[in-house]
């Protein structure tokens, strides 16, 4: 009898096991199969998203993430023998210097530094890293800081991304690292120590304890309690004069007899509760522009919970920007309206207006975009957080929670300038044991929110990830957002040290607009420059109107050609803003709507 092939025998079974399953009975017994194998499929991914999920509550980068990173640079640097030949030959003159000044340091009181901080850096301004052994100390850290950026910067053959996320997480471990964070290392902490007989260790001790009670206990975060909502924080009058499941729209009284006849509409981020805008009297924007004479409203984002889960960027659109406009055209009627959006709400904000342009919707009369991104390729180090294996660990800690804690962003902005909003803070509080004086700034940023599942994924993956806006793949109810459409004049704002929106990220509104520009760079870095109070000594901005039919400049010409002012952006705005606007008439009071709480309303109080 001839031998059968491999294929022929699998040919047979495939035929005996189709045959074996044309009974119902047989049927119905492949099903139960077929279902226990989904289930069991099922489940194992189940174990996949459940430890994704706990290492993305742990850890700010996913382990593939950093692995990729490091494997990328360690393999290419292998191949690269005169790249190591530079770095052995660089590590030897930083030893050589070291050594060098270690000599002249027993010799001479102010001995030549072989190494300097950055202009930016801070931590040893104190005299004391002068004196041995500590100026060694410092010195060694910084050598030693200078030589690994160094070697993990211009490593040829390395992703773009992994070329940027490498000197940051070596930073992070240096930061770690660095003589300034432990006692035996940092004089003034030794200083401390003796002058107090260790009691500052001991209210260290006590402000970490009360710390992480606070935290646990979820109660506001220390010297917070100074600061409450709607008695010294969000105290401008007004009512919410709409509610619906997604925002309050707040109207403010009106603090002038006359007023532009055009009302003025806030667009705050939903990262974010909304009375960055309306802080301290001292430090509102809300209130400058109520006594500039604009009818203001303000939008104030309900804070989501699992149940909102499904949210998405357009229900932000439709609920949120749409339906306050609509609101406000009930309350005064037949007139344009003055938009301005901060953050991720003038992202959202100019979706909104590019959608509104595409069907012939004129109800706004002018653009105002604060800190506000439409190009997302050069969205700063806030990019470092953001590639496809970090997307997937936070994807699915959110599938599980059905939201986004944004406690969890300020961790990975703070991580930013580990060594002012980390390091210098552990210090500080746990080893010198002083507490850190909190003022309005601090106690806002401290009242944080969530942000649902779909919309945050949208939101990474569309925006940051894929950049889709301004390459014409974003759409909204199926259909494409060009924000070439937007014709509307438009003032925007950046500013100088924005980590999170960089102002040459925000410039590039002009390669995307067809519209009049007035674009400004103010001091200040995301939030400070933006809230930039009348009367700070610090203040100043630079401006430049831009026609559409200008020749578009780059953000470095655009610098050199801009003028300078002192002061505060909020004039330049009120000015441009009035000349916007058409005739003033009688302010209008604001009616009580049943129901519905006077200003900051419910949603803003939401934990």
């Amino acid at each position: 009898m001839t031998a059968l092939t491999p294929r022929e025998t699998m040919a047979i079974q495939t035929h005996q096991e189709q045959h074996s399953f044309k009974t119902p009975l047989a049927r119905g017994k492949k099903r139960v199969i077929e279902e226990n194998q989904s289930k069991s499929i099922h489940t194992l991914g189940q174990i996949d998203q459940k430890l994704h999920a706990h290492i993305a509550q742990t850890l700010f980068f996913a382990p593939p993430a950093l692995i990729n990173t490091y494997v990328d640079w360690i393999m290419n640097l292998t191949y690269s023998p005169g790249r190591q030949i530079e770095l052995t030959y660089s590590a030897l003159q930083k030893l050589q210097q070291f050594a060098e000044y270690a000599t002249n340091a027993d010799c001479q009181t102010n001995p030549e530094k072989c190494a300097v901080p950055i202009a930016t850096d801070r931590r040893y301004r104190d005299e004391a890293w002068k004196k041995p052994p500590f100026n060694l100390y410092q010195q060694a850290s910084l050598l030693l800081q200078n030589w690994w950026m160094e070697a993990t910067s211009d490593v040829r053959g390395m992703t773009a991304h992994h070329s940027d996320i490498l000197p940051f997480m070596t930073r992070q471990i240096l930061d770690t690292f660095s003589p300034l964070n432990f006692p035996q290392t940092n004089p003034v902490i030794l200083e401390k120590t003796r002058e107090e007989k260790g009691m500052n260790f001991i209210r260290g001790f006590h402000n970490l304890i009360e710390d992480i009670t606070r935290h646990h206990m979820k109660e506001p975060a220390f010297g917070t309690e100074a600061f409450q909502v709607g008695i010294n924080l969000a105290t401008s009058k007004g009512r919410v004069v709409f509610q619906n499941e997604l925002i309050e729209l707040i109207q403010y009284s009106p603090l002038t007899e006359d007023v532009h006849k055009e009302p003025l509409l806030f667009v705050p981020a939903w990262i974010m509760k909304y009375y960055i805008l309306d802080l301290s009297p001292g430090n509102s924007l809300v209130k400058f522009m109520l006594e500039a004479g604009h009818t203001v409203f303000m939008i104030s984002w309900k804070n989501p919970s699992k149940e909102d889960k499904h949210l998405g960027f357009e229900d932000y659109m439709n609920l949120g920007v749409k339906a306050a406009l609509g609101e406000i055209e009930k309350i005064i009627p037949h007139t344009k309206i003055h938009a301005a959006g901060y953050c991720l709400g003038g992202t959202l904000l100019t979706i909104t207006a590019a959608d509104m342009a595409k069907h012939q919707d004129h109800r706004l009369a002018t653009l105002t975009l604060l800190a506000a991104q439409t190009d997302f390729t050069e969205a700063g180090e806030l990019l470092f957080f953001i590639d496809e294996a970090q997307l997937t660990y936070l994807e699915d800690m959110m599938a599980e929670k059905g939201y986004f804690d944004a406690s969890q962003m300020t961790g990975a902005f703070n991580m930013l300038r580990s060594h002012d909003l980390i390091w210098s803070q552990i210090v500080e509080q746990y080893m010198l044991g002083n507490r850190i004086a909190v003022n309005d700034f601090m106690a806002w940023n401290r009242d944080s929110t969530r942000l649902p599942y779909r919309m945050h994924t949208e939101y990474l993956r569309k925006l940051y990830l894929n950049n889709d806006l301004t390459e014409g793949r974003f759409t909204i109810e199926g259909h494409p957002i060009l924000l070439q459409n937007i014709r509307i004049p438009i003032f925007c704002v950046g500013t100088e040290k924005d980590h999170i929106s960089p102002w040459k990220s925000v410039y590039k509104i002009h390669m995307e607009i067809d519209s009049d520009i007035d674009f400004i760079l103010a001091s200040g870095g995301h939030n400070v420059g933006i809230i930039s109070r009348i009367g700070h000594p610090k203040a100043e901005y630079r401006m430049l109107h831009q026609k559409h039919t200008d020749p578009h400049m780059s953000p470095d010409e655009w610098l050199v050609s801009a003028p300078s002012f002192k002061g505060s952006w909020w004039t330049a705005w009120k000015k441009w803003l009035s000349k916007k606007s058409t005739e003033k008439v009688k302010a209008r009071p604001v009616k009580s709507v049943k129901g519905l709480l006077p200003a900051p309303g419910s949603y803003v109080h939401m934990k």
